[in-house]
This record gives structure tokens, C-alpha cells and sequence, in this order.
């Protein structure tokens, strides 16, 4: 079935996989770098104006990829990447470190990623359909899970006395990745061909993304869709910090093989590749079992195991309640996020689209935001409280998202099935 997605969708998942293998040997531990190199105040401004700027790059990236096309802001996003990439080789080498040149080239990155990902997400829904799109978008989140998990493990090996030579890897498969997208990737949308110096202003992205906000339907289901991913970002923050105050460590045995004295990090670590594992073995069964359903009742019904599981997980210290609420959280992912997503490029403005898909980012900034709140809301309510939070985060985002569906109630959008 893989086969017969358009040869678009194929090798942007070729491109996205091949640049999160690398990149996540290297990105996730950039805080551990700036620590190290300056100290952990300049390192935690430095990555919150990293996430700024990436946020606001993609509104604009959005923005152009709806006036010029998609293509060409991919090509351009990937040129950048390429120089980017080639400067952070040239500011760690093993003759000298240059934190602040780092830095910089980070923020050239996230530009770069502002200007790719709106126009390849739009790119996506231009090349698919409502019978294919499912299939597709759990397909992609199997790919980014597993190139994760892939980068994290190996990053985690290498990357303390092996950064310059992840770099030069990095800026190595940049190459290839520009060459695939700018080379077999065709443009699916062209843009004006009319382009007038004010249409690249500051005033018609106002504009645009003023008839964004107006779509009241979207607004609803991108409330509900924070909602949702607000209880997943309690993992690394209250859950991480209730696991290390209240987990007493243990002694446990990993297939009467090694024996491993468990604390609550560890703890949380084993939890969260269970949940890795259970996504990449288990995609294209749940796609396959998701064939011929609705995509609505799924939805929520993915939605009601994800909030379940993290409810049970923000007081449960027992070993099998709390791998076995990853289970359940873990099958709820399975399903919401294929649907969601489907249901997202249904109600979205076919014109606007990458604007729409930029905006949609605040789904998970906002969401990032929720989460680090609940170390500080959690402080206060203990476990169960922020249980009772969870299960009210699920109502939220079960009628946020059934008002963000209203105008798609009689489409057929909503009444076909998933094939």
C-alpha cells in the first residue's frame, strides 16, 4: 500500500526519516551543550528564543508556501539547512569551540524548518486524499518515531566525545536530502504568478492569517487538539518530576539477564521507549484495523485511552499499573493521531493551506506551554489531582474538536469511512 502513495509523500518520508536519524543524535542534547559551554540561565533563554523564532519562521514560511508554492520553499528551507549544517562543523571543531557561531546557525535551522515544514505539510494534503491520508499520516508518525528513537539511542552514545563527527554526518545527508527534494519532489501548487514586492510585507500575512483565525471551526478544533497535547507534555515535566520525588528505587531483573537498580529518570526512560517500541511495531496494524472505520468516534475514542493512560501514570508508582497505562495511552496515539490528522486537512482551507498547517503549530507550542504549568499546578493538587486533570484536559479536547467538526457534519468528509 506504501507503494501507492504519490511519489511525493514517499520520498518526503524518505527525507523527513533520513534528517531525524541525524539530527536527533544532536538537537535534543543542545541544552546539555549551551550548559556545558556558557551555563543553564543563557542556555535556557537561548533555546526558548530558538522555539520563538522557529514559531514565528513558520508563520511566514506558511504564509509564502500559499504564494509562491511549495516546492520552492522546501528547496530554499533545505539550501539553508545545508549552510547552517556546514557552519556548525566550522564552530566545533577539535581545534576549538564557538558556542555563540553555534548558536547563530541554530537559529538559521529553525528558520530553515519554519520555511519547510508548513509547505511539505500543505504538500502532503495536496497529493493526498481522504481515502489515503490516514494511512499516510500513520505511516509518517511510524517514520518519526522510529528515526527518533534510532537517533536518540546512537546520540546517546556518541554524542559527548563524537560531536564534530555527527556534525560532518549531519551536513553530509543535508546534501542528499536537498538533492531528493529539489531533484524528484514535483511542485503541486504554483502560487501567483504575479508577485508584487508589498505581497512579501509584514501587512498581507497579517491578512492572511486574519482569515485563519476567522475560521471559527478551525480555531475550535485547534483548542481541542492543545487540549489533547497538553496531557502528553505532562510527561516531561509533572510526571518526570512526581516519578523522581516519589519512586522508591528498586532492584529489577530485564529477562534474568541484567540486573538494573531502577529510580524514577531510569523509571521514565524504560516508560518512554515502551511507548516508542509500541508505535513503530504496531502502526501499520492499527492502520490496517482503522480501514473501513469512522474517522469521528475513533478520534475520541483515541483520545479517551491517550488521557486515561497519563491519568493513571500522574499517581500510580506500581510497575505494572504504570507499563501498562503506557499501553493504553500508547493504543490511544495509535488511533487519534492518523484520524486527527486526516480530519485536520479535511476542514482546512484549500487555499490557505500551508498557513493553515503553520498556524497549527500552536497546538504544540501552546501545548508545551500547558505542560510546564502542570509542574507548578501539580505541586499543588498532587497525583490524583492531576488525574482528574487529565480526564478534564480529554472532555476539552472531545468538545473542542466536535465544535471544530460542525460545518464538516453533513460532508461526506466526515461520513466516508478510512480505505
Amino acid at each position: 500500500m506504501f507503494k501507492s502513495l504519490h511519489p511525493n509523500i514517499r520520498i518526503r518520508i524518505y527525507t523527513s526519516f533520513l534528517s531525524r536519524v541525524i539530527g536527533s543524535m544532536i538537537f535534543p542534547f543542545m541544552a546539555i551543550y549551551f550548559t556545558y559551554q556558557i551555563n543553564a540561565t543563557i542556555a535556557g533563554i537561548l533555546l526558548m528564543i530558538n522555539i520563538a523564532v522557529q514559531f514565528i519562521a513558520g508563520l511566514y514560511g506558511g504564509y509564502l508556501a500559499d504564494l509562491v508554492g511549495r516546492k520552492k520553499m522546501m528547496v530554499i528551507g533545505e539550501w539553508m539547512k545545508l549552510f547552517a549544517f556546514f557552519g556548525m562543523v566550522l564552530a566545533n571543531t577539535p581545534l576549538g569551540t564557538l558556542p555563540l557561531l553555534t548558536f547563530i546557525m541554530m537559529l538559521v535551522v529553525s528558520v530553515a524548518t519554519g520555511f519547510v515544514n508548513p509547505a511539505a505539510e500543505a504538500m502532503l494534503i495536496d497529493v493526498s486524499t481522504n481515502e489515503t491520508r490516514s494511512f499516510m499520516y500513520s505511516i509518517n508518525y511510524w517514520a518519526v518515531n522510529l528515526s527518533v528513537m534510532i537517533g536518540l539511542i546512537v546520540g546517546g552514545w556518541f554524542y559527548k566525545n563524537h560531536l564534530f563527527e555527527l556534525l560532518i554526518a549531519l551536513f553530509l545527508m543535508s546534501i542528499l536530502t536537498l538533492w531528493m527534494t529539489a531533484v524528484l519532489i514535483k511542485e503541486t501548487y504554483s502560487g501567483s504568478k504575479n508577485i508584487t514586492r508589498k505581497e512579501y510585507g509584514f501587512k498581507p500575512i497579517i491578512q492572511s492569517y486574519q482569515t485563519v483565525i476567522k475560521d471559527i471551526s478551525f480555531i475550535w478544533f485547534t483548542i481541542g487538539g492543545i487540549a489533547i497535547l497538553s496531557i502528553e507534555y505532562q510527561r516531561n515535566n509533572f510526571i518526570a518530576v512526581r516519578l523522581e520525588n516519589e519512586f522508591i528505587p528498586t532492584k529489577i531483573n530485564l529477562l534474568n539477564l541484567l540486573e538494573v537498580n531502577l529510580d524514577g529518570v531510569k523509571l521514565l526512560s524504560l516508560l518512554t521507549i515502551e511507548n516508542t517500541l509500541i508505535i513503530i511495531l504496531f502502526t501499520v496494524l492499527v492502520s490496517k484495523w482503522l480501514k473501513n472505520k469512522p474517522e469521528k468516534p475513533l478520534m475520541y475514542i483515541g483520545f479517551i485511552l491517550f488521557g486515561l493512560g497519563y491519568a493513571i501514570m500522574s499517581f500510580s508508582n506500581n510497575l505494572y499499573q504504570l507499563f501498562t497505562a503506557v499501553i493504553i495511552l500508547s493504543v490511544g496515539e495509535l488511533i487519534y493521531v492518523p484520524t486527527r490528522q486526516s480530519l485536520l486537512a479535511a476542514i482546512v482551507d484549500d487555499t490557505k493551506r500551508a498557513a493553515y498547517m503553520a498556524f497549527n503549530g500552536f497546538v504544540f507550542q501552546i501545548g508545551k506551554l500547558v505542560g510546564t504549568l502542570g509542574i507548578i499546578v501539580g505541586g499543588k493538587v498532587g497525583g490524583i489531582g492531576m488525574a482528574y486533570v487529565c480526564i478534564a484536559f480529554i472532555l476539552l479536547g472531545i468538545i473542542f474538536s466536535q465544535l471544530g467538526l460542525r460545518k464538516l457534519a453533513h460532508s461526506s468528509s466526515i461520513d466516508s469511512t478510512i480505505s
